[in-house]
């Protein structure tokens, strides 16, 4: 039996868990007393209103943040005692271990290197996957070279499966926005992550190209089994694809169910459209 417990209403055991997580900056709470899990396999959204908190979350998760106080646990195939002791204490710095361990993240600002190539793109984002040894390096032997065609395979799978290949020698700048959030997202894929953290990846796209990234997403945990968390504002795109739906207002956590429990919860309607009481004031 797994030593783990299941997030509510999903039978696997959890990738990750967010234990009573406080996060402060100064005298502002971005974060207050947040728990929650996100079971393996799943797609779990983490929704609210502007200023809830979430992509805080999100940072603390990824080691761009530290706690003031809480705890998150990861359990990837591949997790190591040093990314739990730097995620639970106050200080930033260490998102580089997380990415070891098997969490990968795009941001709600795209991040990428645009006056590298799409593919040189991919390449950097697999530096640890590479052979460094500087004598294996200059003498260019057989070894260097296997590494060297596994990261470029891989890069070029990653091309193939986000319709990407035809882009591979342009320079990332110079594709449409919608291209650069898929080439965001081949970039964190090129880690080979357990878990995925996408902030806010709908945003700027137009119907179609929402459209598309749902079947993205969807594809990245049926095919590629990596378990997603998002932070998104489009509610039919997270109706549509979440397993599990966690609602942040004013830091806290308001609900947290299934699309259809969320849809119909007083507490969120009020989060979104206010209430009387609060059009009154």
């Amino acid at each position: 039996m797994s030593a783990f417990t299941s997030a509510p209403g999903l039978s696997q055991p959890p990738i990750l868990q967010v234990k009573h997580l406080t996060r402060r900056f100064g005298g502002i709470v971005a974060n207050n007393d947040i728990s929650f899990d996100v079971a393996k396999g799943s797609i779990t959204a983490l929704i609210g209103p502007n200023g809830a908190g979430k992509t805080t979350v999100f940072n603390c998760i990824t080691g761009f943040y530290g706690v003031t106080s809480g705890e998150i646990h990861i359990h990837t195939h591949n997790t190591t005692q040093e990314v739990g002791a730097l995620l639970n204490r106050p200080f930033t710095g260490g998102s580089y271990l997380v990415a070891r361990a098997g969490v990968a993240r795009t941001f709600q600002n795209i991040r990428l290197f645009k006056d590298m190539t799409v593919l040189e793109n991919l390449l950097v984002a697999q530096h640890q996957r590479t052979d460094n040894n500087l004598w294996r390096g200059m003498l260019i032997s057989d070894r260097f070279m296997e590494h060297e065609y596994r990261v470029l395979e891989h890069a070029h799978e990653w091309l193939e499966i986000m319709d990407l290949q035809g882009y591979a020698n342009r320079l990332a700048g110079e594709l449409s926005y919608g291209r650069q959030r898929r080439l965001e997202i081949a970039r964190s894929m090129c880690t080979s992550p357990s878990l995925i953290c996408l902030d806010e990846p709908a945003a700027g796209l137009n119907p179609r190209e929402t459209e598309q990234l749902a079947e993205l997403i969807e594809q990245l945990r049926d095919e590629h089994q990596v378990t997603v968390l998002l932070i998104e504002h489009d509610m039919g795109l997270v109706m549509d694809i979440s397993d599990h739906i966690i609602v942040l207002d004013y830091g806290r956590v308001i609900a947290s169910g299934d699309p259809e429990a969320i849809r119909n919860s007083p507490e969120v309607i009020a989060a979104y459209l206010g209430t009387e009481a609060e059009d009154v004031v």
